[in-house]
């Protein structure tokens, strides 16, 4: 069960790690299929018992029968060990805490139809069947036990009117929506009103939680003082926070009956993720810079930073640090804080002093540190490489494998060999971008090659295991995922290089990939495909509405109109930070909008979203769909019921699969699929 890095390897602050995590290169058996993708199970968590010798983490996998994902609870020991499931597979679990005592391991479900999520309990002592703590009528978006174990507090939504009266007889009965805020939509949630979500403090035992903090705001990311008094969280303040892009931590007294509020941090960018100091007189936490000059706002970069609790004074601990960082937390002692550190498409673990000092890159190279935790002296990550999905490794300078989560879904599957490459843009920008051979490469051989393209664009493809390029590679394909100018991990500049020009650098840049991967004799220029999903699939628009040189699309969740989109998704901030609104700056709206550009698209293109997506609306992929047919050019349209930005129900994932490599097979094979795409 438990795998260790050689000696050597340990003293090294950056250790590479592909053949730890892989080892599935050898014995190449089969290629992966799309039922293979449909049973992998994935790991999120961690999270340390206080004693340090249990993790918990949730498995969520797929029921095909009833068509969803449902979340199954385990635990493992830290020194290595056999798991344990802590919860039945009918319901399903998430949020897993510890009590602070050890004694109580919750987290949060639904349990019957139509319950509202609460907080659950299971005595690990005598075990036994789980037992519902909390009982509120809007349920618990998050919650999080005090230091001393009496209470919990709880992250609500207000309660709509209508249950705020003792006479619930009309409950389900349809209401109009009254909206009066600019920020009236948000995907996931529907039209906003002015309920907003609040903390709560509840004690097991009494009758009702108790609001601690009010008003027009939304209240998020909370966390207990160490003495329990307090609770430190984030939230936007300002006068009309739907107008600021900026947020704040403040501090709340739960024990003074009037819950007094402390403003921490003032800036006029973001300030969130905050940790305090185990002697409860610092918060560490994450801020950015800006709002500096239009769009730069919105993908600035984030430092980590510490102040005192009495006094905003800032000081950014990694100054020099030009990369991302995110969940910060202190060790026990006070005098390390670790924290994740995006760079240059991997995921690391770091530290630095609490005092400032250099940073210390624990865990890094050829990885993907999805997430940490940390206590006893223990640290708990979840780690993916290219060939093998998130597991779950203890780390003390070296690391222990603990799951084999993804291992029977992949066993004697063939991996796609990945490889991270640098070659230089249109105007020398040095840009990155990971080549996907194709299952069965021949050295000297070119293949038909998928262009594939993140969303964000404030995001990276990085070492994590990518199940797309696999399945494409699995069926012939070579995939070339680059990070072009508007991806994080490269640094403010580069981020900031489409900010109010989208598709000008990002599209040269991902030429640049293409064109490279001809050069090295990888990619057969006759058979090319280009797709992605949300900027992905924006950035797609752009690029067949600029080139004819791809025989095939896929454009999922895309943008055709940039007008159209203004007051019906829910990006009308960002866009008028970066834009500026579009009645005083029309030009560069159209100048932005592919739809304007519909006439330049000869390449046969499948449009794909999802049905009430108000992240990127399908009204976008309808508008470019029917330009293309009204133009009598080959294109398709595919619309997911029911379904937002992200295709959540296992049919349509599998379906989506599917069609994706119909598409791209019928246009850059040889030979038509026998398995064509059907109408």
């Amino acid at each position: 069960m438990k795998t260790r890095l050689p000696g050597s390897l340990q003293r090294l602050p950056v250790v590479l790690l592909a053949v730890l995590l892989g080892g599935a290169t050898v014995a190449q058996e089969r290629s992966l299929t799309i039922e293979d993708l449909m049973t992998m199970k994935s790991v999120s968590g961690p999270v340390v018992s206080p004693d340090g010798e249990w993790v918990v983490y949730a498995v969520r996998a797929r029921d095909m029968e009833e068509d969803k994902s449902k979340s199954q609870l385990w635990v493992v020991p830290t020194a290595g060990g056999e798991p344990v499931p802590m919860t039945a597979t009918e319901t399903s679990a998430s949020n897993p805490q510890w009590s602070p005592d050890g004694k109580y391991l919750s987290f949060t479900a639904s349990k019957g139809e139509g319950a509202k999520s609460q907080v659950w309990t299971l005595n690990r002592q005598i075990g036994g069947e789980a037992v519902q703590l909390t009982d509120t009528k809007q349920g618990v978006n998050d919650y999080a036990w005090s230091p001393d174990g009496s209470r919990l507090l709880l992250v609500m939504t207000d309660l709509p009117p209508e249950l705020l009266n003792e006479d619930e007889s009309d409950d389900d009965k349809a209401r109009p929506y009254v909206i009066d805020r600019m920020q009236f939509k948000r995907d996931y949630r529907g039209y906003l009103d002015r309920r907003r979500t609040h903390i709560y403090v509840y004690t097991p035992g009494d009758d009702a939680p108790v609001l601690v903090t009010h008003g027009d705001y939304d209240d998020t990311d909370p966390v207990w003082s160490p003495d329990g008094s307090s609770i430190a969280f984030v939230s936007d303040r300002s006068d009309d926070p739907d107008l600021n892009y900026g947020t704040d931590i403040f501090v709340v007294n739960v024990d003074d009956a009037a819950h007094p509020l402390t403003q921490i941090t003032r800036n006029e960018g973001r300030d969130y993720s905050p940790a305090f100091s185990p002697d409860g007189k610092r918060i560490a936490y994450v801020t950015s810079t800006g709002p500096d000059v239009g769009g730069s706002a919105l993908t600035p970069t984030k430092y980590l930073a510490i102040t005192d609790i009495d006094a905003d004074q800032r000081e950014i601990l990694t100054p020099e640090l030009d990369r991302n960082v995110s969940s910060p937390r202190f060790t026990e002692d006070g005098r390390d804080i670790y924290f994740r550190l995006e760079d240059s498409g991997s995921n690391q673990l770091a530290r630095v002093r609490a005092s400032g000092g250099d940073v210390v890159r624990e865990i890094g190279g050829e990885v993907s540190v999805r997430d940490y935790s940390m206590a006893n002296g223990v640290i708990v990550v979840s780690l993916a490489d290219a060939t093998s999905p998130s597991e779950l490794y203890a780390f003390d300078g070296a690391l222990a494998r603990l799951t084999e989560v993804s291992g029977e879904s992949l066993a004697g599957v063939s991996r796609a060999a990945v490889e991270k490459r640098r070659f230089e843009s249109r105007d020398g920008t040095e840009v990155e971008a990971f080549f996907v051979k194709p299952v069965g490469y021949e050295e000297g051989q070119s293949y038909p090659t998928i262009l594939w393209l993140h969303g964000g664009p404030a995001s990276q493809f990085n070492w994590g295991y990518n199940d797309t390029a696999q399945l494409f590679a699995a069926n012939g394909y070579a995939v070339i995922m680059p990070n072009p100018r508007g991806s994080t991990g490269y640094g403010a500049e580069f981020a900031h290089g489409t900010v109010a020009a989208w598709g000008e650098n990002d599209y040269d840049d991902v030429m640049a990939a293409i064109d490279h991967g001809i050069e090295i004799g990888l990619v057969d220029p006759a058979r090319t495909g280009v797709g992605g999903w949300s900027y992905g699939g924006i950035l797609t628009n752009y690029v067949i509405t600029q080139t004819t040189r791809f025989q095939a699309a896929m454009s999922g969740a895309s943008l055709g109109l940039v007008t159209s989109n203004y007051g019906h998704d829910q990006y009308q901030l960002m866009y008028e930070l970066e834009f500026g609104l579009p009645w005083e700056n029309p030009e560069l709206w159209a100048e932005l909008s592919p739809f304007n550009k519909v006439e330049s698209i000869t390449t046969p293109t499948l449009w794909m979203g999802g049905e009430v997506d108000w992240n990127v609306p399908i009204n976008n992929s309808e508008q470019m769909y029917i330009a293309m047919k009204r133009l009598g050019r080959e294109t398709q349209l595919v619309v997911y019921p029911d379904e937002h930005h992200g295709i959540r129900r296992p049919s349509f994932q599998q379906d989506r699969f599917e069609r994706w490599i119909n598409w791209f097979d019928r246009y850059l094979k040889p030979e038509p699929s026998d398995t064509a795409l059907a109408n």
